[in-house]
């Protein structure tokens, strides 16, 4: 029941989080106006914003002028789903599965902006930095300080990166690092911008390959940084003792 209970609360915020995703970056309120179609500015009634259901219901199409609904909206709504139900298992029920969930939307938000406009805003990097600050002080690394020097670190090798390639790391990816470092701690931060890279680069590869991504051209970062980090956060110990088991035989 309580996972069910998590999967229907991230339904619900990965519809809310959408809005955020898609309105701040473009400097809009995510209050006014209410949710309505871009296209012909169609006011949604409440039976359009079940969270997945109303894009099936509708065929994927505004029910006003029938133009395209994007997937991305009923997809970003079942991954939050998904990902707050699975937290639980993972980090388990304790109190890091509260930072855990805020990890959860902020790299949901920073999803659908860097997919939508290929920016990470500053304002939602602001507020989540303020809401894990408190979360630390309750909820702190061991050694406390681990989250201090992991921001550093974050937030110091990106800077680094974004000097030596003149511009190859965007500000926005600098900024969430140092807030991943702060949140994660350093030897998870580290690799969280190690599977960032790997997973950005076998992408990136694999799109040039099937002509669906053209060299020279910046593909979003954002995505491949939330899930490298959550696959850090969540599995980093196993990960680093394998490696360091595979390489002392």
């Amino acid at each position: 029941m309580l996972y069910c209970i998590l999967f229907i609360y991230g339904l619900i915020l990965g519809s809310f989080y959408n809005v955020v995703g898609l309105r701040v970056p473009a400097g809009k309120s995510i209050v006014f106006p209410g949710s309505h179609c871009p296209t012909c500015g169609h006011n949604l009634r409440a039976w359009e914003l079940i969270p997945v259901l109303s894009y099936f219901i509708q065929k994927g199409k505004c029910r006003g002028c029938e133009s395209r609904i994007s997937p991305l909206y009923a997809s970003v709504e079942f991954l939050t789903g998904v990902l707050f139900a699975t937290a639980p298992l993972v980090v388990g029920w304790n109190g890091e599965l509260i930072v855990a969930l805020t990890l959860i939307s902020l790299f949901i938000i920073i999803l659908v902006s860097d997919l939508a406009y290929m920016i990470i805003p500053d304002k939602v990097l602001l507020f989540f930095a303020g809401i894990f600050l408190l979360e630390r002080i309750f909820l702190p690394l061991t050694p406390w300080y681990d989250s201090l020097i992991g921001a550093a670190i974050g937030f110091g090798l990106l800077l680094l990166i974004a000097l030596v390639s003149k511009g190859g790391m965007g500000g926005g990816d600098i900024k969430l690092f140092a807030v991943i470092g702060f949140v994660v701690g350093t030897k998870t931060v580290l690799l969280s911008f190690f599977l960032a890279t790997l997973l950005g680069a076998v992408v990136g590869l694999a799109g040039m390959a099937l002509g669906m991504v053209k060299r020279g051209k910046p593909i979003p970062f954002g995505p491949f940084i939330a899930a490298g980090t959550l696959v850090a956060y969540y599995f980093g110990n196993s990960i680093i003792t394998f490696y360091l088991n595979f390489f002392s035989l």
